[in-house]
């Protein structure tokens, strides 16, 4: 998969950004930087004409070494991995596990960038993008980066359903590092069709994947939990802690007291009876309410 592994179901859409985008992105940044230094270039020379050459000289070198290499590994390191260019065109900077990219990533890259972007025009980027499969440059290699995409379209897929409320937060003790990639996508392929399919292949479908997961954690599935239900839970509380590393906030979550798996019964208010004149009351005020499962849901098992 050429995608970035923080799973496939991650809401905000990680997804390695292409060639034309990330070169679209880039001549902006170039544009904005040469701009700058050529502003500062002619305000330097106006204000050093008095100088001997050797000052002239090493200011102009100092000069480039703030501007055009300085200046975007600050503004990366400052916004995150997002210059100019990359907010303009959707994209981000971030580590190989999703995480937001510091000050040493930046370095790197902007060093590195030098000899790729500048000295070589863009060649040595070029061809090193279009050979690998995550569409990095050398930059992005030696540092440990990849740039992403942050603006994914919504009609590109249909969203997964969220779990049932009282599985929300249930899982946050699984170990998922052993997931592979190919059964996350197995999941949210299923979870986004399940409503597509005949109620007895979407039940057994769910229930081998469930036991797929469930033997990849090294947890069995909850007794009492439709396995769809599970799936959806799971998935949940993977994207949970992607948005964490990637984003550094937490997405919502509501946590149930009871142990993993099992709903809390939900009480159902009785319902106002109209009096009904010369008739006594059928049923005793203190009589004790009937207790009713979770309501039905497309988690159910079919009929």
């Amino acid at each position: 998969m050429n995608e970035l592994v923080t799973g496939d179901a991650v809401v905000l859409g990680l997804r390695p950004a292409k060639l034309p985008s990330r070169a679209l992105a880039v001549v902006i940044d170039l544009v904005v930087v040469w701009a700058a230094y050529i502003v500062v270039s002619i305000v330097l020379t106006i204000a050093t004409d008095s100088l001997d050459t050797a000052a002239v000289a090493a200011l102009a070198v100092a000069s480039f070494l703030l501007i055009p290499v300085g200046v975007p590994i600050a503004v990366e390191t400052l916004s995150h991995g997002r210059s100019l260019g990359k907010l303009a065109c959707g994209l981000r900077v971030v580590r190989d596990d999703g995480g937001p990219i510091r000050f040493r990533h930046a370095l790197v890259r902007g060093a590195m960038g030098v000899v790729e972007l500048l000295m070589s025009f863009g060649v040595i980027a070029c061809v090193a993008s279009l050979v690998s499969a995550r569409g990095r440059r050398v930059g992005d290699l030696f540092a440990g980066t990849l740039v992403v995409r942050e603006r994914v379209p919504t009609d590109r897929g249909r969203p997964v359903p969220p779990p049932p409320p009282w599985l929300v937060g249930r899982f946050s003790e699984l170990d998922l590092s052993s997931v592979p990639d190919d059964l996350w996508l197995a999941i949210r392929q299923y979870l986004t069709r399940m409503g597509q399919l005949d109620a007895g292949v979407g039940w057994s479908m769910s229930q081998r994947l469930a036991d797929d997961l469930a033997a990849r954690t090294g947890v069995p599935l909850p007794p009492g939990v439709p396995p769809a239900a599970y799936l959806a839970a799971v998935v949940n509380e993977r994207q949970a802690r992607d948005s964490r590393r990637a984003f550094g906030s937490a997405t919502a979550a509501a946590a149930a007291v009871g142990p993993i798996g099992v709903p809390a019964p939900a009480v159902r208010p009785p319902e106002p009876r109209p009096p009904v004149v010369g008739q006594p009351d059928a049923v005793p005020r203190d009589a004790p309410q009937d207790v009713a499962a979770p309501p039905a849901s497309r988690f159910a098992p079919p009929a």
